[in-house]
């Protein structure tokens, strides 16, 4: 049930449109999924996406991995999933990351990053260079968030749980790019989420504009000049997009909005603000003229052109015995990085890694192993990573091993020592062989019982 003011104000918003709107509302939400670049390369696509066939899939316009898939399918619970290859993703929701359209190599920033769909969609298209800051002020969502990044095997993403004015200080002109994928009301999650309905009100509406005020303020600091940012709401309130652009742009006279081309998306309102013609180069998506929920973004550019801030980065170190001995025994090719300990863990930064020291840091770049005692255990973050080992397991997805591995359970194997379990080439964790029996290293919180 919609709200009824929710339900005046769309009205007096779209006139005519609005028996249209309420319509698409009725209709099947459009479910969608994204490729992963970093496990599916293009030379292979084809044959995965004919290994999907059973998903009923279709292109989403706007997204070159992205595809609608049969909800019947349930792809959540194929091993492909528990391997990273895709992630489960609303179709309106991949654009943000298409309009920001990150290049290898940068720095990027994804400012409220949780649950992580936007951040491993920059990530891919990133293609493991440069360095992807994802941040998450709550700490749970943020542990999504990590375990996400984790699955999709990313390399070159830091993980923080920091409030965005401490960004802000931290990293004053430091990115390429931002991505600021705003808390708001809501609106355009009705039809998923029966909660957003029900907790709606015009004083929410003002809440949340106050809100992603403060945040787009600590953006704008982090940004170099001449660098985009995105802003984007799932939400229809104008208080909350054009009226949040608008009030920004007032505030940073350094801003202006880029003109993109999107022809999928409809344009902005700027008679719903304050009349300003650049906000007619922002983008809404109508549940009523696409397949997918309501959102809204904005590009925005920092005038000028100059490089990003230089800040200290972390010391370079090698890494500790127990871990290269394991590296060389699993005969797997690191990326260039920095070794960094986090108690017994160690993990393998991006060279450009700024010093952590003083952050609320929950995964800086890719886990290698865990040490204990004067041996190390291969992380699971670096099996979902790695494409090959000396040792691996190979299983087809519709074997009942490949369930069987999914529980915890042991399999019979003619492998040996650490062994890289995988599901048709994409490496889903690890096992320890020995005397034909390879025991579970999968872990526990992820078992699918």
């Amino acid at each position: 049930m919609l709200p009824e003011l929710f339900c005046g104000k769309m009205q007096a918003l779209l006139g005519p449109e609005y028996e249209l709107f309420l319509r698409s509302l009725d209709r099947p939400r459009a479910l969608g999924l994204r490729l992963n670049p970093l496990k599916i390369q293009r030379q292979r696509e084809k044959e995965f996406l004919d290994q999907l066939s059973s998903f009923s899939l279709s292109p989403v316009p706007w997204c070159s991995t992205g595809y609608y898939y049969n909800p019947e399918s349930r792809p959540g619970l194929h091993p492909w999933h528990a391997a990273g290859a895709y992630y489960l993703q609303e179709p309106s929701a991949m654009a943000p990351a298409e309009l920001l359209d990150p290049q290898p190599g940068e720095r990027v920033l994804d400012l409220c990053a949780a649950p992580g769909g936007k951040t491993t969609q920059l990530a891919g298209k990133m293609a493991g260079r440069g360095l992807l800051v994802c941040n998450e002020i709550h700490p749970k969502r943020a542990a999504v968030l990590s375990s996400n990044v984790e699955r999709m095997g990313i390399a070159n993403a830091l993980v923080l749980n920091e409030h965005p004015a401490r960004l802000a200080e931290r990293f004053a002109g430091y990115f390429d790019r931002v991505l600021v994928d705003a808390p708001c009301s809501g609106e355009g999650m009705f039809r998923k989420h029966d909660a957003a309905g029900a907790d709606w009100s015009p004083e929410t509406v003002a809440m949340c504009a106050r809100r992603q005020a403060e945040i787009l303020d600590n953006a704008a600091v982090t940004l170099r000049p001449g660098g985009r940012l995105v802003y984007s709401t799932c939400t229809f309130s104008p208080e909350e997009n054009e009226g949040s652009v608008e009030a920004f742009l007032d505030r940073h006279p350094d801003y202006f909005v880029e003109a993109v081309s999107a022809p999928h998306f409809a344009p902005g309102r700027p008679e719903w603000s304050d009349g300003n013609p650049a906000l007619a180069r922002t983008f809404r998506l109508w549940p009523h003229h696409l397949l997918g929920e309501g959102h809204f973004a904005a590009v925005l550019r920092r005038s000028g052109d100059e490089p990003g801030t230089e800040l200290l980065t972390e010391r370079n170190s090698e890494l500790p015995k127990p871990v290269a001995e394991l590296v060389n025994e699993l005969g797997i090719e690191l990326p260039v990085g920095n070794p960094v300990r986090f108690g017994e863990r160690v993990f393998l930064t991006p060279k450009e890694m700024p010093a952590l020291r003083g952050l609320k840091v929950l995964r800086p770049g890719l886990e290698l192993a865990e040490l204990r005692r004067d041996l190390a255990v291969p992380a699971h973050a670096l099996a979902l990573w790695s494409r090959e080992a000396v040792s691996c397991h190979d299983l087809r997805a519709d074997d009942p091993a490949c369930a069987a591995y999914l529980r915890g359970e042991t399999l019979p194997t003619e492998a040996r020592g650490w062994t890289l379990v995988r599901v048709e080439g994409l490496s889903m964790g690890w096992g320890k062989a020995s005397v034909g029996v390879l025991k579970n290293h999968y872990p526990k919180g992820l078992r699918i019982f």
